[in-house]
């Protein structure tokens, strides 16, 4: 595993960074920037060993960061709920240029996509390899989202080359554990008597839990190169919202309600082909079934 490495991750309280940078921090020197608005907050992350900074990389304000990193791991992501393409851009693709320049001298970086820059298909069981289509994904939770990222993707993508700075861009897909994400989130909902509401039946994911974030991080930044390597990041297991609801249901003894409300222009499915992830990382060692029982069992104080 990475040790004695100087490690930058950029929003370290978030629901992925948090568990990473705590998992890092035991055998690194690991460094935060954030906004950090709630002290709190900022509080937590040095709680686990990470040097926090506060700053704000959509406008270059990097504060007290030094620029010596030996990684760099891109993690913090505008996710605004209106329709301001222009903020969502700014923060999302120009922030990773100013990040990327700022830590250009670094041996790798890591920078976090998402599964919905990949135009929408009409197959719900349609497998994404890295080389599909692009397309704008109008979810209603975050407009610009889509769009933003695949900016951020191109400006990886020349930073790069510009900077002779190897760049894996890895495209999130459902991301869970123990600190949230979206499996849990529902499994949340549920466990307080509340409906889950989703896009399609089925609405397809390949989640991959936490622990195989944490274990995979170091074989993805092995895997950067010039010009960027472009990999899926996803679990090994095909599962729907409706599939991972019923098992929950299952283990707390309830009936659960899960509604669709079908969202046209959106990802009826996100199913990762991982061949080429498979390559970088083996396979994934926690199944979603194990994933769900743990955080299950955490929210039962077990």
């Amino acid at each position: 595993m990475l040790s004695d490495e100087k490690i930058l991750l950029t929003g370290p309280a978030g629901q992925i960074a948090y568990p990473l940078a705590e998992f890092l921090a035991k055998d690194n020197e690991v460094w935060g920037i954030a906004r950090f608005g709630d002290p709190a907050t900022k509080a937590k992350v040095e709680a686990v060993g990470v040097k926090a900074v506060k700053g704000d990389i959509g406008d270059g304000d990097f504060g007290e960061l030094p620029d010596d990193f030996t990684y760099v791991i891109h993690f913090a992501a505008l996710m605004a709920p209106d329709w301001d393409f222009d903020a969502a851009i700014r923060a999302n693709a120009e922030g990773t240029g100013l990040l990327l320049a700022h830590c250009r001298r670094a041996k790798a970086a890591l920078v976090m996509s998402t599964h919905s820059v990949y135009r929408p298909h009409e197959d719900p069981m349609h497998v994404f390899p890295e080389t599909d289509p692009l397309g704008e994904v109008n979810a209603a939770h975050a407009p610009p989202y889509s769009m933003s990222k695949i900016s951020q993707e191109a400006v990886a993508r020349t930073c790069a080359r510009l900077f002779d700075l190897p760049v894996t861009i890895a495209r999130m897909n459902a991301s869970y554990g123990r600190n949230g994400g979206l499996p849990v989130m529902q499994m949340d909902a549920l466990l307080a008597g509340q409906p889950v509401t989703t896009r399609w039946d089925p609405c397809m994911y390949s989640p991959i839990h936490q622990d195989d974030i944490n274990a995979q991080t170091e074989a993805l930044l092995d895997a950067a190169s010039v010009p960027a390597t472009i990999v899926n990041w996803a679990g090994d297991e095909p599962v729907s919202v409706q599939e991972w609801c019923a098992y929950v249901g299952e283990l707390g003894g309830f009936e659960p309600q899960v509604g669709v409300v079908e969202q046209p222009g959106t990802l009826r499915g996100s199913i990762a082909d991982n061949t080429k992830r498979l390559s970088f990382t083996g396979p994934c060692t926690v199944s979603w079934r194990q994933g769900m029982r743990d955080a299950f069992e955490s929210r039962q104080g077990r």
